[in-house]
């Protein structure tokens, strides 16, 4: 998790789908493992999230993938 929270953080804005993640942070082909990037945003969601219904800083970009929020939203 703390790998995949580092990542994000240090590219703020970019969306990165699902296999991009896994590629970058477990060095490993993507097929049929991306349910594992998924399980580890929701695990980070539910420590940064302030509250029910709030954003939060890892976003979903729908048919795209995930981006860190940028700070000046």
């Amino acid at each position: 998790e703390f790998d995949l929270l580092a990542f994000l953080m240090q590219n703020p804005g970019i969306v990165f789908r699902k296999e991009t993640l896994f590629d970058r942070i477990w060095g490993m082909d993507a097929y049929g493992e991306t349910s594992t990037v998924t399980v580890h945003v929701g695990r980070l969601r539910e420590k940064l999230e302030e509250g029910p219904g709030e954003t939060g800083y890892i976003e979903t970009v729908w048919g795209a993938g995930y981006r860190f929020r940028e700070e000046d939203r």
